[in-house]
């Protein structure tokens, strides 16, 4: 079968390979891959910049369609449409797992870089880590299931982001724009995006088109102004970071509310990230720190893009064929586009 492969370490190395074609162990369902979303992890493995298992086959937000089923299996069958936790390989008896937590397992290896992904036509997969999406979801949509499980996880269960809270959205990247669309989703009285000029031209346009009416441009606009104009000079209940960018991280004190909440999605790649401690310690600041999905936020986020409250699909911008890879990456690195579908054919 055709693969997207990282085939050794090294920054580069990903070709189009043919690799065997998985087939179910005990446990586990083959399923025929329908769409893969790239996600900023498969731009990391590529640079050389995440931790990788090569030779591996990239991409860990996959849909598709379950064709023949293992021994032992007991909850999916032939002919269900699935999208899956990347949640492999967690070992099951640490305390984390113990607690309910696998997807911070310190032994989980997830697919994409722990062990073989979806960006190919087949992949054998766990089915205790299924679920199973709506026959009306389109493949767009369900691609986009494990990117807005995380905003589920992070801003409504972890941060506890409420109906009548005021949301700021740092970073108006795929993940910005999809926790500014589960904020809207929620109940949020506002939502205010922002982002840079390198923004202006995809992903601040993409905010407006997605109905938002404030979306600032910080080389125009003075966020921190804007957002105390808007509160009652009281600031954000909510301030989601998803820019990873050192500078905006420290700025979001500036932007919440006493006794407010900063919700932490992104990642600073590495660099040290310098903060107005005391700044958060008169706030009486809520910093919340997130990593991955709980198995709750999964059927959470089927039903809010399958009832048509999160839109996510609306964030993809590219389709492409495997072979195609190369262009899609460098689109994203360049900011040429927003969300990227790997589709096998």
């Amino acid at each position: 079968m055709k693969a997207i492969v990282k085939t050794r370490k090294g920054r580069g190395f990903i070709e189009v390979r043919d690799m065997p074609e998985p087939e179910p162990g005990p446990g586990e369902v083959k399923i025929r891959v329908s769409a893969c979303g790239v996600c900023g992890s498969d731009i990391h493995v590529w640079h050389d910049t995440f931790p990788y298992w090569p030779p591996v086959i990239l991409g860990h937000e996959f849909a598709g369609t379950v064709v023949k089923t293992g021994p032992g299996c007991r909850m999916f069958r032939e002919g269900d449409r699935v999208v899956a936790e990347p949640h492999t390989r967690a070992c099951g008896v640490c305390p984390l797992c113990r607690t309910g937590n696998i997807q911070i397992c310190p032994d989980k290896r997830s697919p994409g870089w722990g062990i073989h992904g979806g960006m190919a036509e087949y992949i054998a997969y766990p089915e205790a880590l299924l679920h199973r999406i709506p026959d009306h979801m389109t493949w767009d949509q369900a691609a986009m299931v494990e990117p807005t499980a995380n905003i589920v996880h992070d801003l409504l269960e972890r941060t506890g982001f409420v109906a009548g809270d005021l949301a700021v959205v740092v970073g108006p990247g795929p993940i910005g724009l999809l926790a500014a669309l589960v904020a809207r989703a929620a109940g949020a009285r506002d939502v205010v995006i922002i982002g840079t000029q390198a923004d202006e031209s995809l992903r601040l346009a993409k905010a407006r088109e997605l109905g938002f009416g404030h979306v600032l441009n910080v080389e125009k606009a003075d966020p921190v102004k804007e957002v105390m104009a808007l509160t009652g000079g009281q600031g954000a209940d909510v301030v989601v970071e998803c820019s990873g960018a050192p500078g905006a991280i420290s700025g979001t004190v500036d932007l919440v509310k006493k006794c407010g909440s900063i919700c932490a999605i992104g990642l600073a790649g590495g660099r040290n990230v310098e903060l107005p401690w005391d700044k958060f310690q008169f706030r009486v600041v809520r910093l919340v720190f997130n990593l991955s999905t709980s198995y709750t936020s999964w059927d959470r986020a089927i039903n809010l893009i399958a009832g048509g409250a999160v839109p996510a699909e609306k964030v993809v911008t590219h389709r492409a064929p495997l072979d195609h890879w190369e262009k899609v990456f460098t689109d994203i690195v360049e900011l040429r586009a927003l969300k990227a579908l790997m589709i096998p054919v």
